[in-house]
């Protein structure tokens, strides 16, 4: 009789020791299946969250780090001025050529406080900066005629056109300005718009009695006198309008993100230079800034890199990293939201994966001594195969027969049942403290860098579903049928130490 056959036969005939077998296997694969399951979840949350936000990065400062270095050392940071620099336009491009970017762009910030052009507020008798000025409006700043802010799909151009090249290299006065507020101001297409730009000035007062304790005072202290409005007419002409591409959100993400929404219509998109030309004017006309000063002013970039591919994220920022020479910089990824809101689905996808390493190492274990167990018991039965001619190999063949039929049945089921048990068990961590307390945020901003693409703990909560999906089958059988050929190993060397004529005698 074949091997095989006679395996078949041993499984059907001894049931009682094939009962226990399956049902240890059924027990531990259960185990195993259930963390698999959660553990293959979780990242699959990660996967799918990380691909919503998108492959872009930007250029920030590490707070973590600052925040650190100065608990230990605060008198590093009292006497250097030059920590906070931003590093250089030059670096931040040569970090644009790294062959994971698809297209780099970077962008000046700016601001017009205004009476005369309304923006979207919350009300009509908001008032957004002090008593100088009723509107406000975000100037950003843009380097190239394909604006990122559209290839990513955050806005949607209308009407008009974008930037040519003309306009980003001279700077002309061109904007590109919301449906909303091109509605409010009875604006389209053409036309020249001119920004009653506002602010206060405070002129120093030549002594301490010429400023009352309940004055406004400098940064260095010294009283300054009652602040004088001045204005300056800012012309620009409307060259197109956008609209804000909204995506699904959950209720409590529209109301912590109702201020940026607020923010992404009064948004204007301007040329760089103009910018510059913007704060320059600004500098001199309101706050009576010498040349020499504006000169002297540092310029602050927002830099915006979008990879290639999600995938190429962690090798652009050991890199990029590596050619920023100011320390207190990093690389800020849109993706990185998700450490930050997942911490708890990360530790439940950590504890998964320990409960996995805990029951492999635990089938391997038991699964070996009885099956070893279940060998001395038979051991006349092989003596016998042994002594009228059958080999070695042939004998450990039936064996793992045996042991894979059984291991089979019982790993097939498993699948099932341990599916069910992490679909239950999950339910029961989401509702424990430790997953459901707020997280731990850290000062990071994300405005800009992915636009309206944000993530919540309760998203990312919701995409957790626990499935039959072919990673988890694959996994779960690779690691189910390892682990008991694993097991199979020192039961089969008893097998090799078997001496027919000993048993026989």
């Amino acid at each position: 009789m074949k091997f095989w056959k006679r395996g078949l036969k041993s499984v059907v005939r001894r049931k009682g020791r094939s009962l226990i077998l399956f049902l240890v296997i059924f027990i531990l694969g259960n185990v195993i299946a259930g963390a698999v399951a959660i553990q293959q979840s979780t990242k699959n949350v990660e996967i799918e969250t990380k691909k919503q936000l998108g492959a872009v990065a930007t250029i920030d400062l590490d707070y973590e780090r600052i925040r650190k270095e100065q608990e230990e050392n605060p008198e590093i940071f009292e006497s250097d001025d030059e920590w906070y620099i931003q590093p250089p336009l030059k670096e931040l491009e040569a970090i644009g050529t790294l062959p994971y970017v698809k297209y780099f762009e970077y962008s000046i910030r700016s601001y017009l406080d205004v009476n005369k052009i309304e923006s979207v507020t919350e009300g009509e008798n908001r008032v957004a900066n002090g008593a100088a000025t009723k509107y406000s409006f975000s100037v950003k700043g843009v380097s190239r005629p394909e604006m990122a802010d559209i290839e990513e799909g955050f806005i949607k151009l209308e009407d008009g056109s974008l930037f040519s090249d003309k306009d980003l290299s001279e700077g002309t006065n061109t904007i590109i300005i919301s449906q909303e507020v091109a509605e409010l101001n009875n604006l389209s297409v053409g036309d020249q718009v001119v920004f009653d730009v506002t602010g206060e000035y405070y002129a120093m007062a030549e002594n301490e009695s010429e400023a009352s304790s309940e004055e406004a005072t400098s940064e260095s202290g010294q009283p300054m006198g009652e602040p004088e409005i001045r204005t300056f007419d800012f012309p620009a002409k409307v060259i197109g309008i956008f609209s804000v591409i909204k995506k699904e959100a959950t209720e409590e993400e529209n109301e912590n993100a109702s201020w940026m929404a607020k923010e992404q219509l009064s948004t204007i998109y301007a040329p760089n230079k103009l910018v510059q030309e913007l704060q320059r004017q600004r500098a001199e006309k309101i706050y009576g800034q010498t040349a020499e000063e504006i000169a002297s002013a540092e310029e602050i970039y927002q830099t915006t890199y979008v990879l290639k591919t999600i995938d190429d994220l962690e090798a652009f920022r050991e890199e990029a990293n590596a050619l920023l020479t100011n320390d207190y910089y990093q690389v800020l990824a849109s993706s990185d939201e998700y450490d930050q809101v997942a911490s708890s689905m990360k530790k439940l996808g950590q504890i998964s994966g320990y409960v996995v390493m805990i029951a492999v190492a635990a089938a391997l274990l038991i699964i070996s001594l009885i099956v070893l167990l279940f060998l001395r018991d038979r051991k006349h039965e092989l003596g016998i195969y042994l002594s009228i001619g059958e080999t070695r190999g042939k004998i450990i063949g039936q064996i793992l027969v045996e042991l894979l039929l059984i291991s089979a049945i019982a790993l097939l089921l498993s699948l099932v049942t341990g599916n069910l048990l992490a679909d239950s068990i999950s339910g029961s961590l989401f509702q424990m403290d430790w997953f459901t307390n707020p997280e731990q945020y850290s000062m990071r901003y994300y405005d800009g860098l992915m636009g309206n693409s944000h993530v919540s703990s309760d998203q990312v909560q919701e995409a957790y579903q626990v499935n039959f999906s072919l990673g988890y089958i694959v996994t779960y059988f690779l690691t189910g049928l390892g682990t008991v050929l694993l097991s199979a190993i020192v039961p089969l060397l008893y097998i090799l130490r078997l001496n027919p004529k000993k048993i026989m005698m």
